[in-house]
């Protein structure tokens, strides 16, 4: 009985293993990072995930910028982020530009909110955005992992982030 037990605890450590090489990256590993555009420069190695951050209300307050992988356990839960960049909102053009590195290739989403009064604190004035700009609503702020995710390869993937604030009983992009 102890042979078949050893075996079997054997057997599903090693698909733990291969699960968890599957899996982008543990919680343990998340950091609070500078947004350094010198790693999603042409020929940069990544992987990595440069996000163009546009449709901003205001240039006032502070914007911030998550990677989370694409998982349903782990998407937008507090504490499952991989990289955060916290930044003061200094749009030139419209835009900003950040450069989330990641551990491993793999599906990732990203979040992006803007703290118009830069109060640390959600508010009805804040906007935000996410990763395949999903539509929002106020009954659903949180679109799932599924609709967000995006496939990270060894290089930098590009994506765009259209900023969405509430307008009246509606959440949309300004303009």
């Amino acid at each position: 009985m102890f042979k078949i037990a050893t075996k079997s605890l054997a057997c599903l450590a090693a698909g733990g293993i291969a699960f968890a090489a599957l899996t982008p990256v543990a919680h343990a590993q998340r950091q609070e990072i500078a947004n350094d555009l010198r790693k999603c420069a042409d020929g940069a190695d990544g992987p990595a995930v440069h996000v163009t951050v546009s449709g901003f209300k205001a240039n006032t307050g502070r914007i911030r910028v998550q990677a989370y992988p694409a998982t349903k356990a782990s998407w937008l839960e507090k504490g499952a982020w991989i990289n955060r960049i916290d930044t003061a909102v200094a749009p030139r053009g419209g835009k900003m530009s950040f450069c989330v590195p990641l551990p491993a290739t793999g599906a990732y989403g990203i979040a992006v909110r803007h703290d118009v009064d830069g109060s640390g604190k959600s508010g009805w004035n804040d906007g935000g955005g996410f990763s395949n700009n999903p539509s929002l609503s106020l009954l659903s702020l949180k679109p799932s992992a599924g609709k967000t995710a995006i496939r990270v390869g060894p290089g930098v993937t590009r994506i765009q982030v259209v900023l969405n604030y509430r307008q009246g009983m509606t959440i949309k992009p300004i303009g």
